[in-house]
């Protein structure tokens, strides 16, 4: 439980606890805690484990969860016998060593620019700004930004900009959804959710957000599997959403 994805690091941004605009918020909706289990052993995919990320930069509540589940998985380690070292040599360990110094560092969002401070820290790492952003139209109200594309393994996650009154296609879900707000508000049969607010959803769930507020909501959406849209108009953007 102690190896984590890279993204459970710098959670605490500069500005934890705020919005992209400055504004104090605590949310109040957050992770299950099996969504805090699984982030903390680092067995999320990129997409999810962003999402969490951001929930976290805003809520003391779930980073203090998330110490605890850490505080337990190294107990349970230290419990464990230890692994035999056949093999294993003072040469072989040096080369390895040597390759990896060598090794030329993957692309990624880590290799980024720091980017605009006033965004949580987790987002730095993939957009520099949300001002300036070449947003792509998806239908009248909706634009997006991809920031990670689907993968073999069914992963996503994309920024979505929805402008007030503007209603998501009526859709349910392959696997997992969640649903980070940066800016704004957006309500759906399950509640209503501002910055910070983490909106989780499965595959038995079927529900359709509107941004409900005076002003755009923007909002991070991460799956696991590509959702399930109920309507003509859904049917029609699914190829080009991303989700």
């Amino acid at each position: 439980m102690t190896t984590r994805n890279a993204l459970t690091l710098n959670t605490r941004p500069d500005g934890a606890g705020q919005n992209p605009a400055g504004h104090a918020t605590l949310p109040n909706h957050h992770p299950s805690d099996a969504l805090l289990v699984a982030y903390g052993s680092g067995s999320l995919g990129e997409g999810l484990s962003l999402a969490v990320a951001l929930h976290l930069a805003h809520c003391p509540d779930c980073r203090a969860a998330l110490a605890e589940v850490e505080a337990v998985g190294g107990v349970l380690l230290d419990d464990l016998p230890p692994a035999p070292l056949d093999g294993l040599t003072l040469a072989g360990t040096l080369a390895r060593l040597d390759r990896e110094d060598t090794a030329a560092a993957p692309p990624g969002p880590a290799a980024r620019t720091a980017g605009d401070p006033a965004l949580p820290a987790p987002l730095r790492f993939y957009v520099p700004s949300l001002d300036g952003l070449a947003w792509q139209r998806l239908a009248p109200g909706v634009r997006r930004v991809e920031l990670l594309p689907r993968t073999a393994s069914g992963g996503a996650a994309q920024l979505l900009r929805i402008a007030p009154g503007t209603a998501l296609p009526h859709h349910g879900h392959g696997g997992v959804e969640l649903t980070l707000v940066l800016s704004g508000h957006f309500a759906d049969e399950l509640g209503r959710y501002g910055p910070g607010d983490l909106a989780e959803v499965d595959g038995d769930t079927h529900h359709q957000p509107i941004a409900d507020s005076h002003r755009d909501c923007v909002c991070l959406i991460a799956t696991d599997a590509p959702l399930r849209f109920t309507g003509l108009m859904g049917r029609l953007m699914q190829p080009f959403i991303g989700l």
